[in-house]
Formats: structure tokens, C-alpha cells, sequence
């Protein structure tokens, strides 16, 4: 019962090469895919939510960075900690996506951000407002700004 299916399966497949052979078909010229105009809106939405995705987590890193030096300058290690804490996953998030001279000021924001975020845990507000505002100046650098 086995045996005969598979015969059947082959055969179909032989006359289907056959007609094929015989039609012309086989002989046409290939022509490359191209593809659809939905697929290059959708390979268009998704960079530009990329985009997006890496400016929001800029925004709200420098935005976070920015009330850290605030509290930083008037002494509050505790405060600051915790923003540069807020601020450094999402410049994390930021880097990930980008490349080149952003990222590489995004890497350097993080370093600053952690170091930041090791002084404020020691209750070096001044040492920690010098990290939180050199990471303000990559922050910056790596949008454009």
C-alpha cells in the first residue's frame, strides 16, 4: 500500500517535470524577486521605530542623568543614585541598537553612569555629580545635540 503511494508520488512528479520540459516553461528566464512594496514599508516602519526606540531611550537617559546632577550639586548622593541608576538602563537600552561614534559615546555614558552610581553609594555627591555630568556631555554627543 506503501509502495504505491510512493510510485504514484513519483510519477506525478516525473509527468509534472515532463509537461513542464515540453511546455517551455522550464526554458523561461528567471527573474529575481524584488519584492513587494508591503515588504518595503514594513523593512521602512521597522527602522524608523529603531529610530524611535533609540531616541526615547536617550530622551529619558538624559532626562534622568539631568535630575541626577541637579540632586548632585546640592548633595543629595541618594537621590542621584537612584536616577543614574534609571538613567543607565536606559542608555543601556539605547546602545544596544546603535552603532558607530553614538554608540561608542553611549558606552562611554555608561561607564561614567556606573561610576556615578559607585561614588553615590559611598556618599561622594561631588564625585558623583563629575561622573553624572560627563555622562550628560556623551548623552548629548551621541544624539547630536
Amino acid at each position: 500500500m506503501i509502495k504505491i503511494k510512493l510510485y504514484k508520488n513519483i510519477l506525478s512528479v516525473a509527468l509534472l517535470a515532463v509537461a513542464t520540459l515540453f511546455s517551455g516553461t522550464a526554458a523561461a528566464k528567471y527573474v529575481p524577486y524584488k519584492g513587494s512594496a508591503a515588504a518595503e514599508k514594513a523593512i521602512e516602519a521597522t527602522e524608523k521605530s529603531a529610530e524611535k526606540f533609540t531616541e526615547d531611550h536617550s530622551a529619558q537617559a538624559l532626562e534622568h542623568v539631568a535630575v541626577a546632577a541637579t540632586h548632585g550639586k546640592v548633595g543629595h548622593a541618594g537621590v542621584l543614585t537612584e536616577h543614574a541608576k534609571v538613567a543607565l538602563e536606559h542608555a543601556q537600552a539605547a546602545e544596544q541598537v546603535l552603532e558607530g561614534e553614538a554608540k561608542a559615546h553611549l558606552a562611554e555614558a555608561v561607564t561614567h553612569l556606573n561610576e556615578a552610581i559607585k561614588h553615590g553609594n559611598m556618599d561622594h555627591a561631588d564625585v558623583a555629580t563629575e561622573h553624572v555630568n560627563e555622562a550628560i556631555a556623551h548623552i548629548k554627543a551621541s544624539i547630536g545635540e
